[in-house]
């Protein structure tokens, strides 16, 4: 049994929310630089910690994200480096001019925390479950976008979120994110994340899709067929190089993620191959829908998402590959 399957067997759930509290707490007492700003969801996100340890470099900015962001671009032009946080729907396009104008036309200096997107916020229904935020900023220039959900993966990234100039977006979930990284793992922000070696067909998978794509493996390898997983946990930069690889590699890819299949991880993905190395490939995410109340696991099958959802796309494409 490979690494990867070793690790769906270990696997535990985290609450990234509180992982990421007890991270920027390190990097803020280390670095007097580093503020976090938050839309009155503090509570929400597991983050209250900050604003009582903090209160010169923790900033409750109340329900008015546009301003919060208007805030941040500021300070990070004094030298500041500040993290944001609110819901990923406020994040994205609540304040998408604010971050085009203050943010990426200035070259600003914001990390850009968006909690919940899609599937992930759950119970919260249509009105809070972004399928669009990744879309809406890959267009804008100047900006990096990131998408975590693994507890290794996220202590790793942000001393390098830190230390790296420029405009971020971060979309992670609150809490209940699978853990598929060990300790030894190591991280940079543009480059993918090789997690399974495969000969068939590559999985290239973001965010909660990535535990998805890894059990997609697991049951595409009881048929014989062997699955290449890529966590492509940034989104843009993509990681060119790496997309071109499991094209020739493999000659058919499937693109999962948490993310209307406009825009997101998919388009990246399709944009590369067209330009570089043309292969049959397919994705799995929301297909022009709006959200609704249910759980994660509900959801997944309401859209497509599941792991099963996964196989079958790797069969058509296997399929296609070989016509």
């Amino acid at each position: 049994m490979n690494k990867a399957a070793n690790l769906l067997k270990e696997m535990k759930i985290s609450h990234l929310g509180k992982v990421l509290a007890t991270c920027l707490s390190d990097l803020m007492t280390t670095n007097k630089d580093v503020y976090y700003l938050d839309c009155d969801l503090a509570g929400a996100l597991g983050t209250t910690s900050l604003m009582e340890n903090y209160p010169k470099q923790a900033i409750n900015c109340g329900i008015m994200e546009a301003n919060m962001i208007g805030m941040a671009a500021g300070m990070s032009l004094k030298g500041k480096i500040p993290f944001t946080h609110t819901f990923g729907t406020f994040a994205a396009r609540r304040v998408a001019d604010q971050v085009f104008i203050s943010g990426c036309y200035n070259d600003a200096n914001i990390k850009m925390i968006g909690s919940d997107p899609g599937i992930s916020a759950q119970t919260n229904g249509g009105t809070h479950m972004p399928f669009e935020d990744i879309g809406v900023f890959r267009s804008f220039p100047n900006i990096t976008i990131l998408d975590i959900n693994d507890e290794v993966l996220l202590r790793k990234l942000l001393p390098e979120i830190v230390a790296t100039h420029g405009m971020m977006y971060i979309r992670m979930p609150r809490k209940g994110s699978e853990c598929y990284y060990d300790s030894h793992n190591t991280f940079e922000i543009g480059k993918a994340k090789l997690l399974r070696e495969g000969r068939d067909v590559s999985i290239i998978a973001s965010g909660v899709e990535v535990y998805a794509a890894l059990c997609a493996a697991e049951k595409l390898q009881a048929r014989g067929i062997n699955a290449r997983v890529v966590d492509m946990f940034t989104i843009k930069p993509i990681d060119k190089a790496m997309v071109i690889e499991c094209a020739s590699k493999t000659g058919a890819i499937v693109t999962a993620e948490n993310h209307n299949i406009i825009g997101g991880l998919g388009s990246a993905v399709a944009e590369v191959l067209s330009e570089n190395q043309p292969c049959v490939m397919k994705r799995i995410g929301v297909d022009e829908m709006f959200g609704e109340v249910g759980t994660s696991e509900y959801l997944a099958q309401k859209f497509g998402m599941t792991s099963d959802d996964i196989v079958s796309a790797c069969l058509d494409v296997i399929q296609r590959k070989e016509k």
